[in-house]
């Protein structure tokens, strides 16, 4: 089992990585409080991971209401917010109460954001039970909400007392899942470890079969760089942008596709693959790493297929939440385990590495 430390201005609690967690949930949801009686407990997930893991979720609770989410990125919308907020009130929650995000990153990111606002403000615990959620999303205290203009424009800063990753939950994830999941791994690595890079090109077929070892190895390594950016940087005033690496095409890819044709981390992979592209449009990267990082993207997948238009890819882009003043922000791999914000990319680079994307997406398995 592992332990993090979160520290930020505004918020210190830990990240605990390991086998078996869920069986002691509610102990360690205790001991997040400071002990004492346990308040009112509040689930948010879907039915789908309420049907698989309840009975270890919930055998140490005394009881708990589970309010529930469709799955999907489409329903991570303000309507839904609206209706578990209603739900919350109708079942007496209060400002004692705890709100446990059961389930991946669309619903940590809404749970999250439901108990920031709620009652201005009540507690959280991330319990992440994808690969996604666990190595990212749970991770830093964003919370948020889409808009149809674009992805997470509605949300808060709101940390949770605790997040609690049991890395058993991952072995009934799909295939796909875990391989989506991956590229936030893989992600890390390129922007700040080059080790853990390294462990997921050498260890490709264990981390991929779901092995326990390899993956909880991957998960700690993507957490603890997180944390060091978090730590460093809460409120994405500067570092903590580079945890955004591939998400600016990445997230007007998912845009472009009504979020119906690519998982989030399919998405981020080739958005990850665009900023390579256009870092070595700009001489930023060394050939031989260029290569890596879109080898390794494309190992993790096979990354999907999907329809767009490189003019649609940049408008979608422009509504970017690292853009400043009118000025388009974009974090560039610059080696392994390295990269750079800059603020002068034009619209004629970034439709470029689009084209150039877009021209692999055709040539691609599936």
């Amino acid at each position: 089992m592992a332990s993090i430390q979160i520290k930020t201005p505004s918020a210190e609690y830990t990240v605990t990585l390991g086998s078996g967690l869920l069986r002691t949930l509610r102990q360690r949801i205790q001991r997040a409080l400071g002990g004492g009686t346990l308040p009112r407990v509040f689930f948010i997930t879907s039915q789908e991971i309420w049907a698989k893991w309840s009975d270890r979720a919930t055998e140490s609770f005394d009881g708990a209401t589970v309010l529930f989410v469709p799955p999907g990125e489409r329903f991570k919308r303000l309507p839904t917010v609206e209706r578990l907020l209603e739900e919350l009130a109708r079942a007496g929650a209060d400002r004692d109460s705890v709100i446990i995000a059961f389930g991946g990153g669309v619903i940590g990111d809404m749970a999250g954001f439901i108990a920031a606002i709620y009652m201005r403000g009540i507690r959280c615990v991330q319990v992440p039970t994808t690969l996604l959620a666990q190595v990212d999303s749970s991770v830093g205290g964003k919370t948020g909400a889409n808009l149809a203009a674009g992805k997470n424009l509605v949300g808060s800063f709101h940390h949770p007392i605790a997040v609690i990753s049991d890395v058993d939950v991952l072995s009934t994830l799909p295939k796909q899942e875990l391989r989506a999941g991956l590229q936030e791994s893989v992600k890390s690595g390129i922007i700040r470890d080059a080790r853990l890079f390294a462990y997921l090109e050498k260890n490709a077929k264990a981390v991929l079969r779901g092995d326990t070892k390899a993956l909880a190895y991957v998960v700690e390594r993507s957490v603890r760089v997180k944390a060091d950016v978090v730590n460093q940087d809460e409120r994405e005033s500067g570092l903590r942008m580079i945890l955004n690496f591939g998400h600016t095409i990445g997230h007007a890819i998912e845009a472009a596709t009504n979020y119906k044709q690519l998982l989030h981390g399919e998405a981020i992979g080739w958005g990850m693959i665009a900023a390579v592209r256009l870092a070595q449009a700009r001489g930023a990267i060394a050939e031989k790493d260029a290569q890596r990082i879109v080898k390794l993207a494309h190992v993790y997948g096979p990354l999907p297929r999907f329809t767009a238009t490189a003019e649609k890819l940049v408008r979608l882009s422009a509504s970017d939440k690292k853009n400043r003043g009118g000025a388009r922000r974009f974090i560039l791999p610059t080696g392994i385990g390295t990269v750079e914000i800059v603020k002068d990319v034009t619209e004629e680079e970034l439709l470029a590495a689009c084209e150039q994307m877009l021209g692999e997406v055709k040539r691609a398995r599936r």
